[in-house]
């Protein structure tokens, strides 16, 4: 699970150095304010480093940190123990989706292909509705991408943060603010809302379906305790 996420956001975090920097430098055409390209490139740079270098974790530094917490007061082993399960898992996750790349396992184009669709709707929709004042594809991307950090602030499904981000940052970008909420709101609408219908009747479902798997673990052992 963890290499799976390792593997969406790599795609996430390097967009955003490429495209960022490719808009400053001129790469890419479109605006290129500095707060939405550089700072957006240096926060996705930081965070690839981190993630790499926890692939540099030994593998077994789970079992070192309990041995040592081992010669520490009890509460504190516990804590050294719990916390220890963190950075080993990550750094495994980082591991595996290395080894995936180095494979080049076809899977991993998953990832690619999960934010490149879900940009197409937001870029379809400002098309919808735009005119002369349609954003270029690059700064779509960006804008894009800074709106998902709005996940990372405590609010329910990224609800409002998203949006306002991905506004917030197309407006900074030079798009003119009525196609900016417009076309956000209806991609929203497509990408988030629609899919949250089926989404909570398959969730109903699959409660249904794990409590009949219970029931069927259970039985054997009734049957065993009546005999």
């Amino acid at each position: 699970m963890i290499a799976f996420i390792v593997l969406l956001y790599a795609v996430f975090m390097t967009t955003l150095v490429i495209f960022g920097l490719g808009l400053r430098v001129g790469i890419f055409p479109g605006e290129a304010p500095f707060a939405v390209t550089v700072i957006p490139a240096i926060f996705g740079a930081s965070v690839i480093v981190i993630a790499l270098s926890m692939a540099f974790l030994p593998a077994d530094f789970e079992r070192r940190l309990a041995r040592w917490g081992e010669g520490t007061h009890r509460r504190v082993a516990r804590v050294a123990r719990a916390l220890a399960t963190v950075p080993a898992s990550v750094a495994s996750g980082v591991r595996t989706a290395i080894k995936l790349i180095r494979e080049r396992h076809w899977g991993v184009l998953g990832a690619v292909a999960w934010w490149g669709f879900d940009i197409a709707t937001l870029w379809a929709s400002f098309h919808a509705f735009g005119g002369e004042g349609i954003p270029t594809f690059p700064v779509i991307v960006v804008a894009y991408f800074i709106g998902q950090l709005g996940n990372l602030l405590p609010l329910p499904g990224g609800i409002g943060g998203v949006d306002g981000g991905m506004i917030g940052a197309l407006i900074a970008f030079g798009v003119p603010g009525g196609l900016a909420v417009v076309s956000v709101l209806v991609y929203r609408g497509f990408s988030f809302w629609l899919p949250t219908i089926p989404g909570i009747i398959a969730y109903l479902q699959l409660r249904r379906t794990v409590a009949k798997w219970r029931a069927e673990r259970q039985e054997p052992k009734r049957l065993a305790t009546s005999v």
